[in-house]
């Protein structure tokens, strides 16, 4: 299996549904990884890109409890569900989890081919943010307790002396922390820094 391919994982206890499926994803070129039970799935998951295409009642763990474990672990792998025995209080339940769609067997195949395409375009611009987060909080990691609060103020929209002001600071002290932040944050507008604190969600931004 190639690790740097979108997966499409089908987990589904029905082999006839599985090999049907199969068959179906891989003519599109998807890479495909068959599992016959969730915890199956759970022990070979390595966080690969792509989506899970779910059953939802299966023998000992059932397809929505996958989702709510899934969940509990923090993993944003996309979820299609498809089930032949699917009711509208189960089909709201998993939506409010999270799931891209509820299906229902017979599954048309286009439509299936489509919620695949788009989860697994969600599933990939969530992995993109991920890492560009990750970035941020370790530039942000690198600005002493200092700059730590002075950042904190300049998002807040204080200007230069508001700053000083607020740290019992001189105007040019606050000045060379303002440019140390905007270089190590490698930002060069006040908007830019902003966007960067909102986007990664630095809690020790937020106000108290």
């Amino acid at each position: 299996m190639d690790i740097n391919k979108p997966t499409v994982f089908i987990v589904d206890d029905d082999r006839e549904v599985t090999d049907s499926l199969l068959w179906l994803i891989e003519s599109v070129g998807y890479q495909v990884e068959v599992f016959y039970d969730p915890q199956t799935f759970l022990d070979n998951y390595d966080q690969c890109s792509g989506c899970l295409v779910l059953d939802v009642r299966m023998p000992e763990i059932s397809g929505l409890e996958l989702q709510e474990i899934l969940k509990e672990k923090k993993i944003t792998l996309p979820i299609i569900f498809i089930t032949g025995h699917g009711d509208i209080p189960m089909a709201v339940r998993a939506m409010k989890l999270g799931a891209m769609e509820f299906l229902t067997k017979p599954v048309n195949n286009q439509i299936l081919l489509e919620t695949i395409n788009k989860a697994i375009k969600l599933d990939q611009k969530q992995k993109k943010d991920i890492v560009e987060h990750e970035k941020i909080k370790a530039r942000f990691q690198r600005l002493t307790p200092r700059e730590k609060e002075v950042m904190k103020l300049m998002v807040k929209g204080n200007l230069t002396k508001i700053i000083a002001d607020k740290l019992g600071i001189s105007p040019n002290t606050a000045e060379l922390h303002r440019a140390k932040v905007m270089k190590k944050m490698e930002v060069k507008a006040i908007a830019e820094l902003v966007t960067l604190a909102v986007s990664a969600k630095l809690q020790e931004l937020e106000p108290a």
